[in-house]
């Protein structure tokens, strides 16, 4: 598959926003782009991305009826894996050293 100006900057446009984040610090984005030739597939068009952060290897695959649409379908996944990543680490973060009475869920629960 050849790949264009158009299509290397969009890209470049498109995982620029995932380069731009603070935490998961991303170190190695890698972007592969793969043209189906056979015509009953309907996406024809994959891209695969892989992004490295000191601790953890996000992995995601998108599939669209150009590139275009396959890289925004990709990027969504990729962001929402992070998203999820995020949440965990922060909610694991702020329940560490707190005595379970005094956590934020267990205080809300109780009734006086």
């Amino acid at each position: 598959m050849r790949i264009t100006d158009k299509v290397r900057h969009a890209a470049e446009h498109k995982l620029a926003k995932l380069g731009s984040r603070r935490r998961p610090l991303v170190q190695r984005l890698e972007v592969e782009l793969i043209g189906e030739q056979n015509p009953r597939i309907g996406q024809s068009h994959r891209v695969e991305i892989a992004c490295e952060t000191p601790h953890h290897t996000f992995r995601a695959t998108g599939a669209g009826p150009d590139v275009e649409s396959a890289l925004d379908n990709v990027v969504d996944r990729l962001q929402r894996q992070i998203a999820t990543y995020r949440s965990k680490r922060a909610s694991r973060s702020s329940a560490r050293g707190v005595p379970p009475g005094l956590r934020p869920h267990a205080a809300s629960g109780e009734s006086e």
